[in-house]
């Protein structure tokens, strides 16, 4: 929202708690995060993946020009980004290829570079670099080289029951409910390798009971997620990029997934998002055949000017995210003749982009059996469906942002 629509936003609709609401947390945190790269910068050199980022737009004039003009336009419309140009840019995102989010109960920054691109990405000319496809695969190995570190023994810096940023903390074990999920309290680290393994936590046997595990009509939620949207009568291509982000099957699959996509057209589709301290695995809604698992390669901060410089961001682009956004995607065959294949869509956004698979095609799952994971947190999923197998979705319209969410392995819909 702003002040009679004049000025920048002050506050910003957030799904999930990745970031602050407030713009001007979200600014201080910018302004404190750049202050530190510079110092960083003033001693250690920038690391290759970044430097080969940086080359790359500097080599491309129009992706230069765009993301200079995009930087640019969110600084005219008064935001205070902590930088003012590329070279400005490039010492903060390499200053966060070493950076562990800590714990927040009242300013949670779950995910820095989203909070640095903000209001570049959703600027007239930001929207054109970050769908670039050279643009993003730089991005995608400067976030794996992220994940790298948060996947080593240094990134448990806030792995501790320090007040105020400590991950078991009081206020954190609150938060989270951290007595349920597999821990060793009283031991270093609790027990957990990296920032990557806490935040992949698993939960304690019995903690997420299976719902009717031997009913078959019965399909359950496959991610600890809160409702978001379902759709019924879905097409093989859509306009995902309009306001209303219809559901476009031939993109959310890929074209090398035609026949695929044809066998949903005319079916459903439930989505849902994960919040940062919910649970980041998978699981299977049905017992099964895996038929396929696959990943996609995508976009990280684009999101669909339809919805314009509001409140919603990455958040109200849920839709569109998925036919763009890195994502995996994996099959079940039902044992159920009558439910057939089910597609799970599991897609990341911003830093939350490493969908790792788990399981193979050809290989069975009963209902409630891991299928992958995100790492470092998650964002959206979807289960599609073919026409006519859905009888009714547990979940019913409207669905708001301050919803709990729907417990993974819990009841989520009921064939015919």
């Amino acid at each position: 929202m702003n002040d009679g629509n004049k000025g920048p936003l002050i506050e910003r609709r957030r799904l999930g708690g990745w970031m602050p609401e407030k713009e001007q947390i979200a600014a201080a945190f910018r302004q404190d995060l750049a202050a530190k790269a510079r110092e960083r910068a003033s001693r250690t050199p920038l690391s290759s993946v970044v430097c080969d980022l940086a080359q790359l737009v500097h080599g491309d004039a129009v992706l230069r020009m765009n993301l200079s003009r995009a930087i640019g336009e969110a600084l005219e419309a008064g935001y205070e980004l902590g930088y003012r140009s590329i070279d400005e840019l490039f010492p903060i995102i390499d200053y966060i290829t070493s950076y562990v989010p800590p714990f927040s109960e009242t300013a949670p920054v779950m995910t820095p570079l989203n909070a640095v691109l903000d209001w570049p990405m959703c600027m007239p000319s930001g929207y054109a670099v970050f769908r670039d496809p050279a643009f993003n695969a730089q991005l995608r190995r400067v976030l794996t080289y992220w994940c790298s570190f948060l996947t080593g023994p240094h990134s448990r810096s806030h792995l501790n029951a320090n007040e105020p940023d400590g991950w078991f903390c009081e206020k954190a074990q609150q938060k989270m409910g951290l007595s349920q999920f597999v821990c060793s309290p009283g031991t270093p680290y609790w027990g957990f390798t990296s920032w990557n393994d806490f935040f992949t936590r698993r939960f304690r046997e019995g903690m997420r009971p299976i719902a009717d595990p031997d009913n078959h009509k019965i399909i359950v939620s496959a991610c600890e997620a809160s409702p978001f949207n379902v759709r019924t009568d879905i097409k093989e291509t859509d306009e995902f990029w309009i306001k209303e982000q219809p559901y476009s099957l031939l993109d959310m699959l890929t074209e090398g997934e035609r026949e695929l996509a044809r066998r949903f057209v005319g079916g459903s589709i439930y989505q849902g998002y994960l919040s940062a301290s919910n649970y980041h695995r998978w699981h299977a809604p049905v017992a099964g055949r895996v038929v396929k698992a696959y990943n996609v390669d995508g976009t990280y901060y684009s999101d669909a000017e339809a919805e314009g410089e509001d409140p919603g961001g990455l958040n109200d682009s849920q839709g569109y995210t998925t036919a763009v956004a890195a994502r995996a995607i994996i099959v079940i065959d039902a044992d159920d003749a009558s439910i057939g294949e089910i597609a799970c869509v599991f897609v990341g956004m911003a830093e939350v982009s490493s969908c790792q698979v788990t399981v193979r095609p050809g290989q069975r799952v009963a209902k409630g059996d891991e299928l992958g994971f995100f790492q470092y947190g998650g964002s959206t999923f979807c289960l599609l469906f073919r026409a006519g197998v859905i009888g009714t979705f547990c979940p019913k319209p409207p669905y708001h942002d301050d919803v709990p969410p729907l417990h993974v392995n819990a009841h989520l819909a009921t064939a015919r």
